[in-house]
């Protein structure tokens, strides 16, 4: 195959340090595909990969997970053919026009889910099925979402209501509405937050919270989280590793001591798949990017107030 773009990161620092170049894809080898990438999603660790680190990885291929189109395939493939659209994760070098995958890193795109948000669905929608399962959330428990309108919190909100669960979820007042329409009780971070969130809960009827999921990180969420949860075996965080052993909670995911959940998630993807494809699971799409304006894309997404996924668009 020609040469394609894509985006490599040439120094370790801010966004200014990406680039677009024209590399060689390859062929696609045993158990692999080709794919032509319609989408690809941009997440929190791509930025954080290149924020410091060994400049003998340099320069370094960014993209964890993509969508896009089989256009050819590798001895021993199994179940994918050319012109089969997928979904890929966990890649290597997502942000580019075309990428080799090993065929069990995809799943198929469902017709009705587009093809930005069908980037966007593997890394918050298989992080908040891991919150969840290693919460044993379950029908009437009373869930505390720190960061609903997030990308994470909010697959944690959609998929907790889904589970039969009743969910609080701190969010600026801006994102209220979003959360009321998908059934949550919406909170306002700040100051005095155990008090209004014990509020929250007495205006909707509801009990105690039994389970508090965070996805911020701050003290005010993780302090809130063990004083509001009797259980701290039903408090997780995806985001405060720092403090986490401190409170004597759960830290899941790929910071340091955290549990990766790795089966969990990996099994998630075709749940998570049926349900985006059906229209139970909404995947938000705050932004679509050329990819030569990747650096746009980090720049929004280091400042942390897109309401939905940014996506690139090759």
């Amino acid at each position: 195959m020609a040469t394609t773009r894509a985006v490599v990161a040439v120094a370790y620092g801010g966004p200014e340090q990406l680039h677009v170049v024209e590399v060689d894809p390859g062929e696609p080898g045993p158990g692999e595909v080709l794919l032509d990438v319609r989408a690809a999603a941009v997440n929190p660790v791509d930025w954080k990969s290149y924020a410091a680190g060994d400049p003998a990885r340099l320069p370094l291929r960014l993209g964890l997970e993509v969508a896009g189109t089989v256009a050819a395939t590798g001895p021993n493939v199994r179940w994918l053919s050319e012109g089969d659209e997928v979904i890929a994760w966990r890649v290597d070098g997502g942000y580019a026009g075309a990428l080799v995958v090993p065929e069990q890193s995809t799943v198929r795109r469902p017709p009705t889910l587009p093809w930005a948000e069908a980037s966007g669905l593997m890394v918050t929608g298989t992080t908040a099925v891991h919150t969840l399962t290693a919460t044993r959330t379950r029908t009437g428990d009373v869930v505390l979402v720190h960061g609903g309108s997030g990308g994470v919190g909010r697959m944690v909100t959609q998929l907790a209501l889904l589970r039969g669960a009743h969910v609080v979820a701190t969010a600026s007042p801006d994102a209220h509405d979003d959360l009321r329409e998908l059934g949550a009780v919406p909170v306002a971070h700040g100051e005095d937050l155990v008090r209004r969130v014990r509020a929250a809960l007495r205006d909707a009827g509801l009990g105690p919270a039994t389970v508090a999921i965070d996805t911020v990180g701050t003290d005010e969420a993780l302090e809130a989280s063990v004083e509001l949860v009797r259980d701290r075996g039903s408090v997780v965080t995806v985001a405060g590793f720092g403090r986490a052993a401190e409170l004597g909670i759960r830290a899941l995911g790929g910071g340091p001591g955290a549990d990766p959940g790795t089966q969990v998630r990996e099994q998630a993807r075709a749940q998570l798949v049926e349900l985006a494809g059906d229209g139970s699971l909404d995947v938000r799409v705050a932004r679509t990017y050329p990819l030569e304006e990747v650096a746009l894309a980090h720049t929004a997404s280091r400042g942390g107030h897109a309401r939905g996924k940014l996506v690139l668009l090759p």
